[in-house]
Formats: structure tokens, sequence, C-alpha cells
């Protein structure tokens, strides 16, 4: 008899909720991990979830949850007051569980089990999963869906660097894809010989892709903090880096993307950035980078250019701009 397969959906701070050991990680956020779309109905026999603070997206990964989990298994959600969690108990209702939450350190944490598969549970389900899953947006035509950054729009600093990126020629990244926005951008231009297309969030790349076809492009899923294997040598890198981390502002996120952005370019190649204003990115730029040249700045969003000089040569010019200092 096989044993019993526990699953456990984005962070759980091990002092709000118990996750059991060798939980199976399911949340597209966590690069090489399984997916809940993929996991067979009814075949998990308990699930832990840090809920999305998006209403569409928080839903549909509930629902993906309540699909995969045995009837009978207890499912624990648990979100911060402020993103979510005060609708937990009222959503989970909503699919016909039976849900009361407690309040722990700033969160809800609701205890509730996977109820049996009525027709009334099978609706509210495919209902929810199909309100939350990708669909084609008329207005910027793209695919996308709840969840993504800037799922619904096109983000004004992305567009502020479309409109003043040139012809990039070579092999190059987007790094932080989001849905392949700037990457349809380069790709219009005809001279990219490759696109990497890399993102944290497995859906992400998936959209960048399915939104910019072709064999020159690939899906990269992994964590540009820590990701090994990243390609390198490239001619230019794309990137309207994130600034957010489990829904709290975090500069040192967008300063990392620089650093790794320099690391993956060749001597001479370009990085591309688009940022707001108030992110304080020109200590790194001016650290990684030999040249770094303000393009534009408008609509509280910056513009910059850097170039990759010889080894040393980036260090240097920091270590004589501290002095002047």
């Amino acid at each position: 008899m096989s044993s019993p397969i526990h699953a456990v959906y984005g962070l759980v701070p091990r002092d709000l909720v118990e996750v059991p050991d060798g939980s199976l990680q399911c949340s597209p956020r966590h690069p090489g991990t399984q997916s809940l779309a993929e996991i067979a109905a009814e075949t998990i026999s308990g699930l832990v979830m840090h809920a999305p603070a998006s209403t569409l997206e928080r839903r549909h990964e509930m629902a993906l949850a309540l699909r995969v989990l045995r009837p009978g298994a207890p499912f624990v959600v648990l979100a911060a007051k402020t993103k979510g969690g005060s609708r937990l108990s009222k959503e989970l209702q909503s699919f016909g569980c039976e849900a009361s939450g407690r309040p722990k350190r700033h969160h809800n944490i609701v205890d509730t089990v996977r109820p049996q598969g009525t027709p009334e549970f099978e609706n509210a389900i495919a209902s929810a999963i199909d309100a939350g899953a990708p669909r084609r947006l008329p207005d910027v035509d793209l695919w996308s869906m709840p969840g993504v950054f800037s799922w619904d729009r096109i983000d004004p600093g992305s567009q502020l660097l479309i409109d003043h990126l040139p012809k990039l020629a070579g092999r190059g990244a987007d790094l932080g894809c989001g849905i392949g926005i700037l990457a349809r951008a380069v790709m219009a231009h005809g001279a990219c010989e490759h696109l990497f297309l890399i993102d944290v969030d497995r859906r992400a790349g998936e959209l960048a892709q399915r939104n910019n076809p072709g064999d020159n492009l690939t899906a990269v899923w992994a964590d540009v903090r820590s990701a090994g294997g990243l390609p390198g040598g490239l001619d230019f890198v794309v990137c309207n880096p994130p600034f957010h981390d489990g829904g709290e502002e975090d500069k040192a996120l967008g300063q990392a993307f620089i650093a790794r952005a320099a690391g993956m370019l060749k001597t001479g190649g370009a990085l591309w950035l688009t940022a707001n204003r108030h992110l304080p990115y020109e200590a790194v730029l001016n650290a990684s980078f030999a040249s770094v040249e303000s393009i534009d700045q408008a609509q509280g969003y910056k513009i910059f250019k850097a170039v990759k000089g010889a080894e040393g040569k980036a260090s240097e010019r920091a270590r004589v701009a501290r002095h002047r200092e």
C-alpha cells in the first residue's frame, strides 16, 4: 500500500502552521516543483496552502487544491488578514467546505476538510478554475492569467522601456519576463537570434512563450537570485525587475536582478532596465557595469542602458565614484 501524499503550497511559516516533512511543494513560484493542475484528482491526503493575495488567483488555486484532495482530507489555508485572509472562510464555504478561521500573528488560518464530490461542489470548483484560467486579452492581444505580474494591462514602466528600445541583435534574455511584453517588442525588430524568457513563476514563462511562438525563444523557470546554469555570454538583457517579495517591498530583489544580468552578459553587452524612480538601483548599476546611461525619466519611472566592461573595470569605476563622494 502506498504512503499517503501530503502537499504544501507556497512558503508556510512554521510557527503558524505545521507542515508534514516531505510534503510535495506545488506552488508555481517554486521552480522545479509539481503543478497542482497536473496532479490527479482525489490523490492527495492533506494540503497546507499559503493562499495568494489576488482574489481570482486565490480562488483558482484553492479550487485546484480541493480537486486533488481526497474527500475528507484536511485542508489548511492561511493568509495575512490584509492579503485576503479575512475572506478565506467565506470563499471556502462557497465551495461547500465547513470553515471558520482562527487568528494568529496578523494571519487568518482556516482548518477544513475536502467535502464529498456533489454536483454543486464540482460546479463551484469548475467555475473558480475557469475564472482564473489563462485567457486572451483583446486590449493588448496577449495571453495572460490572474496572478502573474501586471496580468491585465501593460505595466507603464515596461511601456516606457519599449518606447526606447533599439533594435537588439544577437542572443539575449528577458529577465523576469512576465507574460512576454518586453519579449514581443524585442522580437518585433527581427534582429534577435535567440531570446531566453526567464521568470520565477512557471505560468509567466509558459504565457511568454505562448505569446512569442518560435524556435528561437526558450522559457527558463528559475529564481534569478539563486539559480545556477542560467545562460551566459549574452549580447543584451531587458529587464523590468520585481521589487516585491511575498507582497512586501524588497529593494534588494531588483538589485540582485541587476547583478545577475551583469554576470550573464558578455563584455560590451548591454542591460536595458526600467524601474520605479524611487528605487535605489544606481549604486549597483555603477558597481556592475562600466558605462551607465540614464535614458529617460517619465511617469514615475526611469530607464537605464548599462554596458558591461572588461573584468574589474566596473568595480574600479565604482571605487573612483565613491572617492569623489
